[in-house]
């Protein structure tokens, strides 16, 4: 089943104009291709399942790094920082994941809507796990592919195969995971309250305790299940979206350092560009002219590929 995947992901992007990541008709879903392994890149991720159907990938949440390549997916329960890198990828075997954001309202729906719900372990909740695709879930995926020849069939076949794709987690081996992300009453949820507030708030100085409050636990209990839940502690967590945000404002927008330092809720552009460093690889400044370039080489390609492809259509 992988190879089918692959193979309509394949002749899908061959024929799509422009550059991946490729956004679909369908809403939440992209198709990423990558035709040589790919320098680390920087992210805030959100609830999803990305699954690769050629190639590997690694990606790293706080201190955990996943591995995942052909015949794997990456599950995703919580919006959170991560580094992304393709590793495996080549002109003749290009990297080909299918990524789509889950929706745990379907999800909560589904699992309520068990005669035996899932099992959870006796671990902590993890946020973030590698699982096989096969079976069901790979026909799902395949499916979801195939309705892009079909727009029309989009609106009503879509959610189907959704709910058909939260089925076949919860009753999977990891069921006991991915039910503790959506049930509205479990600890991973309540932990997922609070970490929505951190991030709505994460210029300010938050306490822990605060935070603990929100999820309705001890501010140990707190500790032990956000980190189980994201591979990271909540104030790193908080360092991670402050400085993201500071080098989107500085490219994006312009900002000079010490401008976005202060935007972000740091007091000190000395700390600031320190973890900045340790975060991307170079200070500041460096970094966000050599994103400028980088990105600016990217528009350059893209725009002479259109060109390519309205000369070829004025030669048809």
């Amino acid at each position: 089943m992988p190879d089918q995947l692959a193979k309509a992901l394949l002749r899908y992007t061959d024929n799509e104009p422009g550059e991946s990541p490729f956004m679909t008709a369908i809403d939440g879903l992209a198709i990423v291709r990558s035709d040589h392994p790919k320098p680390p890149i920087h992210m805030i991720s959100k609830p999803a399942m990305c699954i690769v159907a050629q190639g590997a990938k690694w990606a790293m949440f706080g201190d955990n790094k996943l591995e995942y390549r052909a015949g794997q997916a990456l599950l995703i329960g919580v919006e959170t920082p991560t580094i992304g890198r393709v590793i495996e990828a080549s002109p003749d075997e290009p990297c080909l994941v299918l990524a789509f954001e889950l929706d745990l309202a379907i999800m909560r729906s589904v699992a309520e809507g068990l005669d035996t719900p899932p099992r959870a372990s006796g671990e902590l909740g993890r946020g973030v796990f590698v699982t096989n695709f096969q079976g069901p879930l790979a026909d799902c995926a395949l499916r979801l592919v195939r309705l892009l020849d079909t727009p029309e069939a989009i609106p009503t076949l879509h959610p189907i195969i959704m709910r058909e794709i939260c089925y076949w987690l919860l009753t999977g081996p990891h069921g006991g995971d991915v039910a503790r992300m959506a049930l509205a009453n479990s600890p991973s949820q309540r932990v997922i309250s609070a970490m929505n507030s951190l991030r709505s708030r994460f210029r300010e100085s938050i306490r822990i305790d605060e935070l603990a409050a929100i999820a309705r636990m001890s501010t140990s209990a707190f500790h032990r299940q956000f980190k189980a839940l994201t591979s990271q502690t909540p104030l790193q967590y908080q360092k991670q979206l402050r400085l993201l945000e500071a080098r989107r404002l500085m490219i994006s927008r312009a900002f000079n350092v010490e401008t976005a330092c202060l935007a972000v809720g740091y007091e000190s552009p000395s700390q600031f560009s320190r973890e900045y460093a340790r975060m991307f690889g170079s200070p500041p400044k460096r970094d966000v002219k050599h994103m400028q370039v980088v990105l600016q080489e990217d528009r350059a390609h893209s725009d002479a590929e259109m060109s390519a492809e309205d000369a070829r259509a004025v030669a048809a």
